[in-house]
C-alpha cells in the first residue's frame, strides 16, 4: 500500500488541477452520463506495472472528501515537496471560494491559472485554506486526488447532464440529421483529399516556382541599317576584313514582328531550413527582331529585353540554367557553390534596373562591360559585417546554357576550371541610408581565344560585344580584361528615383604573329536614368534610361566588328512594369537606338516590346 500511495507523490496539486479541468470538460460534453457517488471510500482503479490494483482508504483515515486541491503558483514541485505533507487539524478545515482572486498565492501569470479559474468559478469544486492560500506546489496523495475528482464529477453531473438535456440533444440530432450527414460527407471528403495530397506531394523539402514570359516584339527603321557581319547572317561569326583592312559590311531591312515565349522552372530544396539547393531549367523560342540589325558579336545586345530570347542553343528544348547550393557559414556570411551560378544574383544589382520589375534590356539591366562569364562553375562568398556594408567575392569558370559546348572555347569549366574563360569578381556595397545604395565592383576576366584566334563575340563583354584580332586579320593569344564599375540607385521621394552606372574596361591584345605589336582595347560605358515607383498602382515601376553601351577610348584598330565608322551608339529606353495581380504583370517597353552599330549614317532603330509575365 505504501508503494501504491507513493505513485502519486511528487505531482504538484497544480498539475492535478489541469487534469481535473480536462476531465470535467470531457464529461460535460459527453452524451452518456455515469452515476458518481457523492462520497467515496475508495479511489479509481489504477495500473501499477502490469497489475490492476484497487486501493481502499484505511478505516482510521480522517475524512478527505472535502480535502482541497490547492492550485497556485503552477510550477513544478521542488525536491522538498517530494513527500506528501502532513496537514494539521486546522489546515483540514477548508473554506469554499467563489472566485480565484480569493486565493492569495494564485497569480494570472501562473501556467494553470485558467484551469483553476474554471474549476473555482464555473464548476465550484475547489476550496482554499483558511489563510486564503491554495498551496499549488504541494504534492497530492491518491486519496486527495480521488476526493477532488469525485467532487468535480458531482458538480458536472448535476449541472450539465440531466435526462432532459440528453433528450434535447437527441431531438436536435434528428432535426438536423440531413445537415449533419452532409457535413460528415464533406469532412470525409477532405480527409480523403488530404491523404491523397500527402501521398502524391512532390516533396516535403522542395518548392517549385516558375516564371513565364510572352513577348510581342517588333523592330523597324526608316531605311536599311549597316552592320559589320558576314553574309551568312550568323551574328556570332566575325566578318572578314577587306583588302583595305575594313571589316565586311552588309545592310539589312526591317524584320518581321515576332511572338515568342521564355520560361524558367526553379526547384528550391532546403535540408536545414537555412540552406538552399537551386535547380533552374530554361526553355524558349525567341530571336528578338532587333537582332536582325546588329553587327557580329552584338546578338541580344541592344533593343532586346532579357526575356525576349531562346536561352538555349536549341529552341523549345529545356536546358539547365542554374545549379548551386547556398548555406550560411555564420550569421553574416553566406557561401554559394555550384556548377552554374548566375552573376546577376550577387553583383551589379540596382533596385530600378532589375529585369524582372525594372529597366529590362540587356544593356540597361547591368553593365555592358561587366564580364564575359554570365554564369559559371565556382563559388561566391557574401559577407554583411554591418547593416550598411555588404561584401561579395566570386570565382566563376564559364558554364552558360546558351553557348554551344561543341565550340572549343565555350563552356570551358567542364574542360579546365582554371585555364579557360573565367572571372574573378569583388564588390563592395554601401548603403548610408535606406534610400541610397552605392556599389563598387572589380572584375578580372580571362578570355580564351577561339578557334580562329579571335577574342570576343559571346565571350567578349569587356570589348564589350564585338570581335577583336591583331588589326590585320591575324590571331591573338588568350587575353586578360579588367573592368571597374560604379553603380548607384537613390529613392529621392516615395514616387521618384534616380539611378546610374559607369564602367571602364581594358582588354590586353597580344598577337600570335611574330613582329606584330599588341596593345589594348579601352572602352567606357555610361548609364543614367529616372524611375517612378508605384506609378498609378502600388508595385508598379516606370523607368527611362539613357545608355551609352560602349565608347571606345583606344584600340579601335583591333576591332574586327563593333567599331563601325567611329560614331558612338546611344540608346533611350523606356519601360513600365504594371502588376495586374501578385502573379501576373504586363510590361510595355520602347527602345530607340541612335547610331546603331557605331555608324553615324545609320538611321535610328526603334524597337517595341510588350511582354506579359506570369509567376507561380
Amino acid at each position: 500500500m505504501k508503494n501504491l500511495r507513493k505513485s502519486w507523490m511528487g505531482i504538484p496539486i497544480a498539475t492535478l488541477a489541469v487534469c481535473l479541468m480536462n476531465q470535467a470538460v470531457v464529461i460535460a460534453e459527453s452524451s452518456a452520463i455515469s452515476e458518481v457517488p457523492s462520497s467515496t471510500s475508495a479511489v479509481p482503479e489504477s495500473m501499477i506495472g502490469n497489475q490492476s490494483v484497487l486501493e481502499v482508504q484505511p478505516e482510521n483515515a480522517s475524512p478527505i472528501s472535502d480535502r482541497i486541491i490547492p492550485l497556485s503558483s503552477f510550477t513544478a514541485a521542488s525536491p522538498s515537496d517530494a513527500e506528501p505533507q502532513t496537514l494539521t487539524n486546522a489546515e483540514v478545515v477548508i473554506d469554499q471560494v467563489t472566485s480565484v482572486s480569493q486565493l492569495s498565492d494564485v497569480q494570472p501569470t501562473d501556467w494553470t491559472f485558467q484551469a483553476l479559474q474554471s474549476l473555482v468559478e464555473r464548476y465550484g469544486c475547489i476550496a482554499g485554506y483558511p489563510d486564503g492560500t491554495f498551496r499549488g506546489n504541494r504534492a497530492a496523495t491518491r486519496y486527495e486526488l480521488a476526493a477532488a475528482l469525485n467532487a468535480c464529477l458531482d458538480q458536472v453531473s448535476d449541472r450539465f447532464a440531466s435526462k432532459e438535456d440528453l433528450a434535447t440533444v437527441k431531438a436536435l440530432q434528428e432535426e438536423f440529421r440531413a445537415e449533419l450527414s452532409t457535413l460528415k460527407g464533406r469532412v470525409d471528403g477532405l480527409e480523403a483529399r488530404t491523404k491523397t495530397l500527402e501521398a502524391q506531394q512532390f516533396s516535403t523539402t522542395t518548392k517549385l516556382s516558375g516564371l513565364v514570359w510572352f513577348n510581342l516584339t517588333g523592330a523597324f527603321a526608316d531605311r536599311s541599317v549597316l552592320a559589320e557581319r558576314p553574309l551568312s547572317r550568323n551574328v556570332n561569326v566575325a566578318p572578314p576584313r577587306g583588302p583595305n583592312g575594313v571589316p565586311q559590311r552588309v545592310s539589312y531591312s526591317d524584320p518581321n514582328v515576332t511572338f515568342s515565349y521564355y520560361a524558367w522552372l526553379t526547384f528550391n530544396t532546403s535540408f536545414t531550413g537555412k540552406d538552399s539547393l537551386v535547380t533552374q531549367l530554361a526553355v524558349g523560342n525567341a530571336s528578338s527582331p532587333a537582332n536582325a540589325f546588329v553587327s557580329s558579336g552584338y546578338f541580344n545586345s541592344w533593343g532586346t529585353p532579357i526575356t525576349d530570347q531562346t536561352g538555349t542553343p536549341t529552341a523549345n528544348t529545356f536546358t539547365l540554367r542554374e545549379l548551386f547550393y547556398s548555406f550560411p557559414a555564420t550569421k553574416d556570411v553566406q557561401i554559394i557553390v555550384g556548377a552554374r551560378i548566375n552573376t546577376y544574383r550577387y553583383f551589379d544589382n540596382n533596385r530600378f534596373t532589375n529585369f524582372l520589375t525594372g529597366a529590362g534590356s540587356f544593356n540597361s539591366s547591368g553593365s555592358t562591360l561587366f564580364s564575359a562569364v554570365d554564369r559559371g562553375a565556382g563559388a561566391v562568398i557574401t559577407w554583411k559585417p554591418t547593416k550598411q556594408i555588404r561584401l561579395a567575392a566570386a570565382y566563376l569558370a564559364e558554364s552558360t546554357e546558351f553557348l554551344n559546348p561543341a565550340v572549343p572555347n565555350f563552356n570551358t569549366a567542364a574542360k579546365n576550371l582554371f585555364g579557360g574563360n573565367s572571372t574573378l569578381v569583388g564588390q563592395v556595397d554601401f548603403s548610408p541610408t535606406k534610400s541610397v545604395n552605392l556599389r563598387f565592383l572589380y572584375a578580372r576576366t580571362l578570355l580564351q581565344a577561339n578557334g580562329a584566334g579571335l577574342i570576343g563575340g559571346a565571350v567578349g563583354e569587356p570589348l564589350p560585344y564585338g570581335f577583336a584580332d591583331d588589326g590585320f586579320g591575324g590571331g591573338l593569344n588568350n587575353a586578360i580584361a579588367n573592368t571597374f564599375i560604379a553603380n548607384f540607385d537613390w529613392l529621392v521621394t516615395k514616387g521618384f528615383g534616380l539611378f546610374g552606372r559607369y564602367s571602364y574596361g581594358t582588354t590586353k591584345i597580344a598577337p600570335t604573329t611574330a613582329g606584330r605589336t599588341g596593345g589594348s582595347v579601352d572602352v567606357q560605358s555610361i548609364q543614367a536614368g529616372v524611375a517612378f515607383p508605384d506609378l498609378i498602382k502600388k508595385g508598379a515601376l516606370g523607368t527611362i534610361s539613357l545608355v551609352m553601351p560602349q565608347d571606345y577610348l583606344g584600340g579601335r584598330r583591333f576591332l574586327r566588328s563593333g567599331n563601325g565608322d567611329g560614331a558612338t551608339q546611344y540608346e533611350v529606353e523606356a519601360s513600365y512594369y504594371y502588376p495586374i495581380s501578385d502573379n501576373i504583370a504586363v510590361v510595355p517597353a520602347f527602345y530607340a537606338i541612335i547610331n546603331p552599330n557605331g555608324f553615324g549614317d545609320n538611321p535610328t532603330v526603334f524597337v517595341g516590346n510588350l511582354r506579359t509575365q506570369f509567376k507561380f
